[in-house]
């Protein structure tokens, strides 16, 4: 990561491209210029057939400049930065300060490029790319700009680790909503990173952390929850309340937290009745007759002193006499 300070004294966190990347793009680069170029000569050697050889020898040293010099300079000052080849890699030339570049920058590094990339076969370039601490060539030194990656990979999210078992759905009752998201923001930032601190300057952290955010709900800690445990609680509490603004009656409507089951925290299965094999034919149909089995309102599964019973199995089927 290099920091780059613009003039307002912001640091810019950017990435500098490394040599196999930029080395790639100049190869495309390269190839598309030394193709023009082909091109170009040939039509014209066509063209001026009938010139003597120094009338030649003028008009193919201005090709040269014109297309394999002045053409990389123009178009990286068109598009600020992003040649074709370093378009197709993800890459962009920019300033110390963070800013586009100007045609001046685009002069210096054409200019130097041809010598330290096609005159040398890009030894020179390559050297001065492994000995630099981010990867600049000549061109880049004299110039002031540096080579970055636009494209970066993205970044793996984080979960936050959960609350132990017998905190899941504790802090219900507490209000979170006065808790700044300043505040969210730095206590998920301290729960993802708690296992890379010290055990001591961890603690200290979570009391710190664990004080602010009962100072701004009016709920104390509990005494016996220690910092860190409290803070994935209330954490894991808000997730689910989040949930269930977001989604409406989702995993939590029946008083499961969403939060704990989105972690893996599976809940006891109830068990369930087998299934239904056969019924005894209602009065008055005739035996053997298709009958359609509509179970009576309330008929099924039902609660006995809060524990879900499971429906008994009709059994019994009265086969045709």
């Amino acid at each position: 990561m290099s920091e780059l300070v613009t003039g307002d004294a912001v640091v810019l966190g950017l990435r500098p491209a490394r040599l196999p990347s930029r080395a790639l793009a100049v190869l495309v680069d390269l190839v598309l210029a030394w193709t023009v170029y082909v091109v170009l000569s040939l039509v014209l050697l066509t063209a001026t057939s009938s010139l003597d050889t120094a009338a030649l020898a003028a008009v193919q040293v201005a090709l040269f400049l014109l297309v394999l010099v002045g053409g990389p300079i123009a178009v990286e000052t068109l598009s600020h930065g992003r040649s074709p080849g370093k378009a197709a890699c993800g890459l962009r030339v920019l300033r110390d300060d963070g800013g586009p570049v100007r045609f001046r920058h685009s002069l210096v590094r054409g200019a130097l490029g041809v010598v330290e990339i096609q005159l040398s076969f890009g030894v020179i370039a390559c050297t001065a790319s492994l000995v630099s601490a981010r990867g600049r060539r000549l061109g880049d030194v004299f110039a002031g700009t540096l080579v970055v990656r636009e494209r970066v990979p993205a970044a793996r999210a984080v979960r936050v680790p959960p609350p132990p078992p017998a905190l899941v759905g504790r802090f219900r009752g507490v209000d979170l909503s006065r808790v700044p998201d300043g505040l969210w923001l730095a206590v998920r930032q301290f729960l993802t990173r708690a296992g890379q601190l010290d055990a001591a300057v961890a603690e200290s952290m979570a009391r710190r952390l664990a004080a602010d955010v009962a100072a701004c709900t009016g709920a104390p800690v509990p005494p016996e929850v220690p910092a860190g445990a409290y803070l994935a609680g209330v954490v894991a509490e808000r997730q689910e309340r989040d949930a269930r603004r977001a989604f409406g009656a989702g995993p939590g409507h029946d008083g499961w937290p969403a939060a704990a089951e989105a972690r893996g925290v599976a809940r006891e299965a109830t068990p369930k009745g087998p299934p239904v094999t056969g019924f005894a034919p209602p009065a008055g149909e005739r035996p053997g007759s298709a009958a359609v089995f509509t179970p009576a309102p309330g008929a099924g599964s039902g609660t006995a002193g809060g524990a879900e019973v499971a429906p008994e199995p009709r059994t019994g089927f009265v086969p045709p006499s």
